[in-house]
C-alpha cells in the first residue's frame, strides 16, 4: 500500500485530505508543520505528501527545500495544497520540487486528477 503524509496545520484540512486518500487505499501520516514533516520524512519516506504553504515553525516551501536535500529525497511526489494561487508562489513552488499545485479548498475530483498526473495512481 502507498504511503501519504499530509503536512497542513489546519485538523480540518488534515481529517479531509485523509478522507479522500484513504478512498484511494493509501495508509495515511500527518504532520502540523514542515519541521514535523522532515522528521517523519526522515523515519519513513512516503510515496506522496500534500503539502500546505503557510504554517508555523516551518513552511511548506522550507521543508520542500530541506526535503529535497536529504538522500532519497527527490523519491517522494509533492502536491502543494494551498490558498497562496499567485504565479510567484506556484513558481518557487516548482523551483522548489514541487511535483504539482492545487488551490484550496480542493475536492476529491481534483486531488485524484493531480494524482494520476504525478503517476501514483491510474488515469
Amino acid at each position: 500500500m502507498k504511503e501519504c503524509l499530509i503536512v497542513d496545520d489546519s485538523s480540518v484540512i488534515r481529517k479531509v485530505a485523509r478522507r479522500i486518500m484513504e478512498e484511494v487505499k493509501f495508509n495515511i501520516t500527518e504532520a502540523e508543520d514542515g519541521a514535523k514533516a522532515l522528521e517523519a520524512c526522515r523515519k519513513n519516506l512516503p510515496d506522496l505528501i500534500l503539502l500546505d504553504w503557510n504554517m508555523p515553525v516551518m513552511d511548506g516551501l522550507e521543508f520542500l527545500t530541506e526535503l529535497r536535500k536529504e538522500p532519497s529525497g527527490g523519491e517522494p511526489k509533492v502536491i502543494f495544497c494551498t490558498t497562496e494561487n499567485d504565479m510567484d508562489h506556484i513558481t518557487q513552488a516548482i523551483s522548489a520540487g514541487a511535483n504539482e499545485y492545487i488551490m484550496k479548498p480542493f475536492d476529491k475530483e481534483i486531488i485524484l486528477s493531480k494524482l494520476k498526473e504525478v503517476g501514483l495512481i491510474e488515469a
